[in-house]
């Protein structure tokens, strides 16, 4: 089994470094480089690689190692060297050498002399006789032209002096030799550290310090070893490596083959899986190495380093007093001592507190004890913190759990792990509360029945529920006991299961909702339900309004999932409900007198999570009045969540208010800050939520490949994680991104999964017709078709709440309608008076419409200003803004006002560029029907500038008038582009009408602005 990574991984400026003073030796320029790194990150690995390459290259390759054990042998790492290279071809016989042999006889056996020689040798002619050795061996034994050659020198921390002397010298005399020196060395004090640190400063040498790998360097580390392909390595295994090596790539080799060899890690035709529990024991090889450290220390030494260990990888001075019970003196001997082994040393820039170097290191020490041993130093340990720092402030709760469980109190350690779970909800750490309230929930479960386990279970579920893991929560909820220890009481378990109605409604999962609905209502009447009767409200209210429930038959609910709504109505609750539309309007005002009165009963009985839920739906309920109302209702939910410290609901308001934001001006900047926050804290689903919003927005603004990276991302996860909402709105953001293209086939195979995932049940159905169809039809010129699903979508919306503003129904579908003549100017009215027909979206196509009436009733300068208010509202709008024009156009044409030429000019130009044929090819016809010039669009066109196209220029007349800009004569003209003088009068004469230029002088200066072909016409177009 390969245990050892075949690859190197994470040291490629390191390579390049080596790499660079091999090049420089086999052209003569020797230097040195110092590797620094503890032991195992790869040092070795560099050095062998270095090795490897400067044979394959042609170079001599010396090396040796110092050693740490036994007696140090004087310049044992250099004989060492020497002999690797000379124990096969025997040491060099240049004529040069010949005066160091004698200084040299010490290292190379074959130089000895019968009789040793008179007097010693010192260290600087030894160092001297080795240089010239290294260059000796640098030359080519035939030619005796230099090749170079490669000096490695490891472990140089364990060198001895004379072999320190000889190396301080190398590094000083390399220049202008063909040698390059690279010595490995672990940091830290010492005489070797010092030598390495000097030559730094001197500039003699290179400091190459080796840094922990990266948690993705980790996993192809690992990858490599196994032989796996990428992303085949299960999760957990990557997530143990990075957490017990800590970068380290040799105690992840470790790590990895002892799981292996405990079968917990198993190869198949399949991949890799984990069979077992991933936790092994610690690395022989590490446990050695810290077993002959602490055999070193006195007995109270090694007492205290246990007794540390067992507090943890960091540990607090004063702690680790109480538990030792020795004095300040007597501490700070023995802490002096494990700092000069190498095993503690200070932790960061706060005054006593200590850890160890690395985190094998304290698994070392643990594995030294006995279970008795430990357990009674963890309790005396857990004893000492909770009298140091009552109430277990900060990181201590989960400290001292895990103290707890080490002493085996195992139903003290849930509780603690509980404890710290809750706290870090309540910091917005999600992610690592629900991990804390798992392990606690697990620990309960071995501990056996109890009230203590019933209320860590009831506390996981909530969690869960918050953090969007709803499957998870109902089958955990499943596990309560309904009578004897743990079992809940009634108000409680009603409570419990109105959260979860209220997370069913989140993820659109309204008949699991209504279910748990229903087990409430059998508990309400045998407590004082006051408490909950709020919550259920708006759990309810969003039942009337998407049809499950009765208006008047229910007590309330809300809208959940997702806030954004760069559509109007957002991925889910991204609602905008509009009024008076017969049955949904009904429902929908049912729905608001519900959650109205929640929110408020919520505020008075200090419900402030439950306020949020009913403040968010109103505030989607708000929208049909006018978005200050809107707005007016998050800023009230973003006040409450933030003065409780309800993370979740507060980056659900900015979210909200983020797709405000957007709808009322085209801009993302506060939903992309509030995307940010919401993945710092591990909130999933509403960054899930955000990512679906920009991605819409995206689509909207016509930044396709945006969107199509933002639904890349998040579809796999809200596909696996089943938020459904979610997911619907991902899937709808697809189909749009392909209808705004004119990519129908693609637009139609999104819309196929959109239905697989229940989606023609869910209040998005209008985005299906009016954001993607009727969008579709518009690009394919398939005007009836568009007006065909516009209808389809008004239709829809007419029997259900109206849950979406750019549908057509206050924008597009009025522009439609005004140049199909199936609309008035009175009626055009009434459109105006709608909150949604202000959005910047919908005004866009409003205020286009509103010209077409004004243009057809002969006044001309009305309809111009409000084409400019369409243009200024259609600027976010990138596609939209051409397809205004092209549509404006037509009608502006037919009723002879306006411009609508140039207009057709920029629309043609653009939708050519983007791949719309039928849309660029309707533009043409309409400027040849203007009596326009039409763009040729032969080869080359595209290389004339978008000013220049817009004017009418064909790639010829661009090539005229770049000769032009040097003042070329018609003749000159002609020679250049192989075409007659006359032919290019005539593209003169054509390009002063649609320059505009007074006269050929000033059509030359025009031209100079846009450069001059002075060469071969084929580079002129």
């Amino acid at each position: 089994m390969l245990t050892t990574s075949p690859v190197l991984v994470g040291r490629d400026e390191e390579l390049a470094l080596v790499e660079a003073g091999l090049r420089a030796a086999r052209q003569g320029a020797g230097s040195a480089v110092f590797l620094l790194g503890d032991a195992g990150i790869g040092k070795s690995r560099l050095a062998s690689e270095c090795a490897f390459r400067a044979v394959a290259s042609g170079l001599a390759v010396l090396r040796g190692r110092s050693s740490a054990t036994g007696a140090a042998m004087p310049f044992r790492p250099i004989a060492e060297a020497l002999l690797s290279l000379f124990r096969v071809g025997g040491p060099p016989q240049d004529p040069e050498l010949a005066p160091y042999r004698s200084a040299l006889g010490g290292l190379v056996p074959e130089w000895r002399g019968a009789t040793p020689p008179d007097g010693s040798t010192s260290l600087v002619e030894t160092a001297e006789a080795v240089l010239r050795l290294l260059a000796a061996v640098s030359r080519e034994p035939s030619s005796r032209q230099e090749q170079g050659c490669l000096l490695v020198i490891e472990d140089l921390h364990d060198a001895d002096a004379e072999t320190l002397s000889v190396i301080e010298y190398l590094v000083d005399n390399l220049a202008g030799l063909p040698v390059f020196l690279l010595v490995t060395l672990r940091p830290g004090a010492g005489p070797g550290d010092d030598l390495v640190r000097a030559a730094g400063r001197r500039r003699s040498a290179v400091l190459a310090e080796l840094r922990p790998l990266t948690p993705d360097q980790v996993r192809l580390v690992a990858e490599s070893c196994l032989g796996a392909g990428a992303g085949q390595l299960p999760q957990p295994v990557t997530d143990k490596l990075v957490q017990d090596s800590e970068g380290n790539p040799f105690v992840v080799e470790e790590l990895l083959s002892g799981m292996v060899a405990a079968n917990v890690l198993r190869g198949g035709a399949d991949g890799w899986r984990v069979n077992g529990d991933l936790t092994i024991d610690v690395p022989a090889t590490v446990v050695h190495s810290v077993a002959q450290r602490v055999g070193r220390l006195s007995p109270v030494g090694r007492e205290l380093l246990h007794s540390a260990a067992v507090l943890g990888r960091r540990f607090a001075l004063p702690v680790l007093k109480l538990v030792t019970g020795l004095d300040d003196r007597s501490l700070l001997v023995h802490l002096r001592a494990g700092i000069d082994a190498q095993l503690i040393s200070p932790s960061g820039p706060v005054a006593d507190w200590y850890e160890f170097r690395h985190a094998l290191t304290t698994e070392a020490l643990l594995a030294d004890l006995l279970p008795g041993e430990r357990a009674a130093i963890a309790a005396r340990a857990a004893d000492a913190v909770e009298q140091a720092y009552p109430g277990l402030p900060g990181d201590w709760c989960q400290q001292v759990a895990v103290l707890r469980l080490a002493a085996g109190d195992t139903r003290g350690a849930a509780l603690l792990f509980a404890q710290a779970g809750q706290a870090a909800l309540r910091d917005g750490a999600v992610t690592s509360a629900v991990s804390l309230l798992e392990h606690a929930h697990t620990l309960m479960a071995e501990a056996g029945p109890s009230e203590d386990a019933g209320s860590v279970l009831e506390r996981l579920i909530y969690t869960l529920v918050e953090t969007g893991r709803l499957d998870r929560a109902l089958r955990l909820a499943e596990t309560l006991p309904l009578t004897g220890p743990g079992a809940l009481d009634d108000a409680r378990a009603a409570a419990l299961h109105t959260r979860l109605a209220w997370g069913a409604v989140s993820a659109l999962r309204h008949e699991e909702a209504a279910a748990r609905v229903a087990l409430v209502r059998g508990l309400l009447g045998r407590f004082d339900s006051s408490s909950i009767t709020p919550a259920l409200d708006v759990v309810e209210a969003n039942l009337v309004l998407t049809g499950i429930g009765e208006p008047g038959g229910l007590l309330g609910g809300s809208a959940g999932g997702s806030p954004g709504d760069s559509q109007g109505g957002g991925a889910g609750a991204g609602v905008g409900v509009g009024a008076g539309r017969e049955a949904g309007g009904d429902r929908t005002s049912q729905a608001e007198l519900l959650a109205r009165r929640a929110a408020d009963d919520a505020e008075r009985a200090g419900l402030p999570e439950v306020a949020c839920q009913a403040l968010q739906f109103l505030a989607l309920l708000e929208r049909r009045h006018g978005f200050d109302r809107a707005d007016a209702c998050l800023e009230r939910l973003l006040a409450l969540a933030t003065e409780h410290g309800l993370t979740t609901w507060r980056l659900d308001a900015l979210l909200r208010l983020g797709a405000n934001e957007f709808m009322r001006n085209g801009t993302s900047e506060q939903l992309a800050r509030a995307h940010r926050a919401a993945v710092e804290l591990g909130a999933i689903v509403l960054g899930h939520t955000a990512e679906a919003t920009m991605a819409s927005q995206a689509v909207f603004r016509g930044e396709y490949a945006t969107a199509r990276a933002l639904t890349d991302r998040c579809a796999g996860a809200t596909a696996r994680l089943r938020h459904v909402d979610n997911h619907q709105y991902v899937l709808l953001t697809r189909a749009a991104l392909a209808a705004h293209q004119g990519r129908r086939r693609e637009m139609e195979q999104e819309l196929a999964e959109f239905y697989r995932w229940d989606g023609n049940r869910s209040l998005k159905m209008p985005l299906v017709f009016g954001h993607c169809r009727a969008m579709c039809s518009l690009l394919e010129e398939d005007r009836v078709q568009a007006l065909v699903e516009l209808d389809n979508a008004r239709a829809w919306e007419d029997e259900n709440p109206t849950v979406f503003y750019f549908n057509g129904r206050y924008g597009l579908g009025p522009l439609l309608q005004v140049l199909t003549r199936r609309t008035t100017e009175a009626e055009h009215e009434l459109v105006l008076a709608d909150p949604g027909t202000g959005l910047l979206w919908n005004r866009q196509f409003e205020r286009l419409a509103y010209a077409v009436h004004q243009g057809r009733a002969g006044r001309g300068e009305a309809a111009m200003r409000a084409v400019a208010q369409a243009r200024e509202a259609s600027a976010p709008f990138l596609m939209a803004r051409h397809l205004g024009l092209r549509l404006v156009a037509e009608a502006a044409l037919a009723d002879g006002w306006g411009d609508p030429v140039p207009w057709l000019r920029t629309a043609e130009e653009y939708f050519h560029g983007a791949g719309v044929p039928a849309v660029a090819s309707a533009c043409r016809d309409l400027l040849r029907r203007a009596g326009a010039t039409v763009p040729q669009r032969r080869s080359g066109s595209d290389r004339v500038p978008p000013e220049l196209r817009r004017q009418g220029l064909t790639a010829r007349e661009y090539e005229v008038l770049l000769l032009l800009g040097p003042r070329l004569g018609n003749q000159e003209i002609a020679g250049r582009l192989y075409i007659s003088p006359r032919t290019v009068e005539k593209h003169v004469a054509s390009l002063l009408t649609k320059t505009g230029q007074a006269h050929r002088a000033a059509l030359c200066d025009y031209a100079a602005r846009f450069g001059s072909v002075d060469s071969d016409p084929s580079g002129a177009g």
